[in-house]
């Protein structure tokens, strides 16, 4: 009878002999995986900090702004003409379009209430509602063949967010942190300037920091009283006295930190309180006008009160930049500005004249400062509308398509990439999902986004989670 040392016996092997030959194989399969699991998230789990890091190859880029237009801006009546819709006018979609809210059930195709024209060497066709950011068109990148996952606000901004559309994950922002630290070591790496009269759709939803720790959240700096919101005490303190108050807090941190020397979590409390103290000062400096110029100030449209709040927030993001900071990310207005419903022509001209002035100065004064080169600008709602009118004025919202803007870092100016349909309800041509956008930043950025591993919950996210988006960089949009 064969002994069980014997590589092969003759006849046929029941499956309970098969198990015992092969059963201490797959066992080994198994440790070998487990083992190199725990090794890769060891080395991809780095200390927690905002020291600058090195990136996984050289970036045409060091830093973002991004515009976040909350409301879902109309492609078709600012970026992306379409002669078909205008022919169309009041006649029957073709297609039977996805409504999100009631009044668009007779799927009546509504023509643009905005006259377009070509701007710029480029000949780049914008509406006459932003001729502001039509002025910079040769410095713009304008994706046309954008396309999302939902048709609700909170999910699709969670989506272009953070690149899932459910709660939870963090924001690009606090991964670009993560990632790369900031060359500022006296501020967040990541700071949110809304409007200080509230907030947008979504709230801090869309500034999350998620599993990732509370050190790469965004910050929240207003353009109101004080930058920061309980960062100085109530009381008048010497400088003196608070320099002491906070070496005595230091101590105390520090040797409650040696019985527990495990705890990131207490760890990245403490460096929250260490970098609180240090932006005592260098918020407020930052931040202080006093040496912009008056042609500066008019370029942001401070000098006019219909675009002097969301041109100081343009105007406080170049100086942010300017000073170190990774990543910075406006809002528009309060609400949801962009979300026109009841009358195309009179919400959209109202939020433009509010936006696209300071917009367009904001890519004109990184360029003449010479930070065009290393900060990308992203311009971007959530998602688009549809072609067919909602109660005959608006349009309802529209997941398969919409336009985004992107200047500087790298990115190919005066190119538009990609296309809708005839009437820009699908887009067809080319197409560039959210994860893709994420994945080409990031490589701007000089990150690879497969390698830009966090592990939680016992699995290695990513921003982009490759295998089920099947995000890459879209190259073509990169010059």
């Amino acid at each position: 009878m064969p002994s069980r040392s014997e590589p092969h016996c003759s006849g046929p092997i029941s499956r309970r002999r098969l198990l015992e030959m092969t059963g201490a194989g797959f066992g080994s399969l198994a440790l070998t995986d487990l083992l190199y699991r725990e090794s890769r998230a060891s080395i991809q789990q780095p200390s927690f900090n905002l020291r600058p890091k090195r990136p996984h190859f050289q970036p045409r880029a060091r830093a973002v702004i991004m515009m976040m237009q909350n409301g879902g801006p109309s492609q078709m009546d600012m970026f992306d003409p379409k002669p078909d819709l205008q022919k169309a006018d009041g006649k029957q979609h073709s297609t039977k379009v996805e409504m999100f809210q009631k009044g668009s059930e007779k799927n009546t195709l509504m023509a643009s209430p905005f006259k377009f024209r070509p701007y710029g060497a480029s000949g780049m066709e914008f509406s006459e509602v932003i001729p502001h950011i039509g002025g910079v068109a040769d410095d713009l990148c304008l994706v046309r063949s954008m396309h999302t996952g939902h048709n609700n606000h909170t999910e699709a901004l969670v989506m272009f967010t953070t690149g899932r559309l459910f709660q939870g994950p963090p924001s690009f922002g606090s991964w670009i942190s993560y990632a790369l630290g900031t060359e500022n070591q006296n501020l967040p790496g990541y700071i949110v300037l809304r409007d200080p009269a509230g907030y947008n759709t979504s709230g801090s939803l869309t500034w999350t920091s998620g599993w990732l720790p509370a050190l790469y959240r965004g910050t929240e700096f207003s353009t109101q009283g004080p930058p920061v919101l309980n960062l100085k005490s109530a009381q008048p303190v010497t400088a003196g006295r608070q320099r002491d108050n906070l070496d005595f807090l230091a101590s105390l941190n520090r040797l409650h930190q040696r019985n527990y020397p495990n705890e990131s979590e207490l760890e990245v409390r403490i460096q929250n309180y260490e970098l609180a103290a240090r932006m005592q000062l260098a918020a407020t400096d930052v931040l202080n006008l006093e040496h912009e110029t008056n042609a500066t100030r008019t370029l942001y449209g401070l000098d006019n009160p219909q675009t002097q709040s969301y041109g100081l927030r343009c105007l406080l993001a170049r100086k942010l930049v300017e000073a170190g900071v990774r990543f910075v990310q406006i809002h528009p207005p309060v609400g949801q500005p962009w979300d026109s419903h009841g009358n195309v022509k009179t919400e959209l001209t109202k939020v433009c004249g509010q936006t696209d002035l300071p917009s367009a100065g904001l890519i004109r004064d990184l360029k003449r400062r010479g930070l065009l080169d290393s900060t990308v600008v992203v311009w971007s709602g959530e998602f688009g509308r549809l072609p067919v009118s909602q109660n005959g004025t608006g349009r309802d919202h529209n997941r398969n398509a919409f336009s985004l803007l992107a200047a500087g870092g790298g990115f190919k100016a005066g190119y538009i990439h990609g296309a809708t349909d005839e009437v820009g309800y699908k887009s067809v041509t080319d197409r560039v999902s959210v994860s893709d956008f994420h994945a080409t930043l990031l490589h701007q950025l000089g990150i690879d986004h497969e390698r830009l591993i966090y592990r939680h919950g016992g699995r290695d996210e990513t921003l982009t989670d490759p295998p089920v988006t099947g995000a890459r960089p879209v190259h073509a949009l990169l010059g």
